[in-house]
């Protein structure tokens, strides 16, 4: 498909590729010098259990099934678990250090996925743009260390997007390297959360657009023929999906209505409801107001990831309804609109449990960095027309709206993710309104901050009063 942007000659393909390509290389080079800064979060020793039981249980030859009937976890993909646990073996780190080394790679392979998907969609300077801004958000930079849920889901749900847009540009024959990364993106996706699933919401209105220029053209008899060779077309991506979805998440292959049963018990909330800091009050999480999911986007994000990817939505979807633009442009483009808003209008209108500030959505920051990489595409392209020198001006902000991110990641780290915006009064502003380090990461910092300040006396504990630590997590 035509880009959707003319470049001009001042945006050199090759010199936007190298930018996202540094970037990338910049993320993987800074991952590997500090992914053992982290701590350990909540769920680490769980998750990091669950990956040895799914080991043992492929080990034995299905022999060993307490992975069947750990605590929740089988109603999950184990697939990250699993493989951290199986690079441990490998790698000269501690399990904990390696899964924190393996998240940083899930993350950095996100960031290939996305830069592909905005390039594909939006041109080189789109793919450029929409790398740097996920690259430099600190929501995103922070989960990929330390996540082993909502990290890979996120970028198993990016793989599907981009099989998804590929498919909509080949309608109604999707090439088999097409089909194949469909099938991947599906079962990694829905191999890693169930909810997965809700991505063919995605693709009903794109699908309808396309129903509607084939009979406008064909006929409906033509219009059904042509849906039905795309049908047949990804059918094997789906056997593909299966097997790998049986492959991170064998629970879901020993029955057939498995994944159904797993559905039905994240339908409702499954733990003792608790009180979470949200503006300023003490809430339940079964009861957070509606506004909990919109306002922690707009108050965690980067302002200037917040701004492009509104206008970047305004251009999409005004390209979308305008019957000038071609039909599988406009098409791809309400997909890129649905993998946005769909999950937010679903959470909207069943308002489930809402806790950890807004980890669970991790999977929004890739379209969002897309349509974000779409409108400032679109702003330099119209600021090149006028001249050079506008050209310069308006990079320079975008670079400056990047770089402020950067700054918070440096000073925030190992803690990134606790980021909030300018807009919130940063960390500091949202202290006592929002929760923070809501997975007790910071109990690494204050234990290497403890051992800094009793190394300089280097005496032995008194024998009768050894010093003590007061804790607030669990064992």
């Amino acid at each position: 498909m035509a880009s959707l942007f003319s470049i001009r000659p001042g945006f050199r393909p090759g010199v936007l590729d190298a930018i996202a390509v540094l970037t990338i290389v910049a993320v993987a080079i800074v991952a590997l010098l500090t992914f053992r800064d982290y701590g350990l979060g909540w769920d680490d020793f769980t998750h990091a259990e669950m990956g040895d039981l799914l080991l043992a249980l492929y080990g034995s030859g299905f022999q060993d099934r307490r992975a069947f009937s750990f605590v929740n976890l089988y109603l999950y993909g184990g697939g990250f678990d699993m493989a951290a646990a199986l690079l441990a073996k490998i790698l000269p780190f501690d399990l904990f250090e390696v899964r924190r080394l393996a998240g940083a790679l899930v993350g950095v392979v996100g960031l290939i996925v996305v830069w592909r998907l905005g390039r594909r969609i939006g041109g080189p300077l789109n793919g450029a743009i929409a790398t740097v801004l996920l690259a430099t958000c600190p929501l995103y930079y922070g989960h990929m260390f330390i996540n082993p849920k909502d990290s890979p889901f996120a970028v198993a749900m990016a793989l599907l997007l981009l099989g998804l847009v590929r498919a909509f540009q080949e309608y109604p024959r999707p090439a088999p390297s097409t089909t194949l990364l469909f099938g991947m993106g599906l079962g990694f996706t829905v191999g890693s959360r169930i909810m997965g699933a809700m991505a063919a919401l995605y693709a009903i209105a794109p699908q309808l657009v396309l129903l509607r220029a084939d009979a406008a053209a064909e006929g409906l008899a033509g219009a059904l023929r042509a849906f039905g060779r795309f049908v047949l077309a990804l059918l094997p991506g789906l056997v593909v999906a299966y097997l790998l979805m049986g492959l991170v998440w064998p629970w879901s292959v020993l029955a057939p209505l498995n994944p159904f049963r797993a559905a039905a018990y994240f339908e409702h909330f499954f733990e003792t409801p608790w009180r979470e800091l949200y503006a300023g009050d003490l809430i339940s999480v079964p009861d957070m107001p509606w506004t909990y999911l919109p306002t922690l986007l707009g108050l965690k994000l980067p302002e200037l990831f917040v701004a492009l990817a509104l206008a970047g939505a305004a251009l999409a979807g005004l390209r979308a309804v305008r019957s000038s633009v071609p039909v599988r442009e406009r098409a791809v483009l309400l997909l890129l609109l649905g993998a946005v808003f769909v999950p937010i209008l679903l959470t909207l209108a069943t308002r489930p449990a809402l806790y950890n500030g807004i980890r669970h959505f991790v999977f929004l920051l890739p379209p969002m960095a897309v349509l974000g990489g779409l409108s400032g595409a679109w702003i330099l392209e119209r600021l090149s027309r006028r001249s050079a020198v506008a050209a310069c001006a308006g990079g320079a902000v975008i670079l400056a709206g990047v770089l402020s991110p950067v700054v918070e990641i440096v000073r925030l780290h190992p803690l990134e993710y606790t980021h909030f915006n300018r807009i919130a009064g940063g960390v500091k502003g949202a202290d006592g309104r929002y929760m923070l380090d809501y997975w007790g990461l910071s109990f690494k910092e204050a234990a290497d901050e403890l051992r800094a300040r009793l190394a300089p006396a280097r005496a032995p504990p008194p024998a009768r009063a050894p010093p003590a630590a007061a804790r607030c997590r669990p064992p």
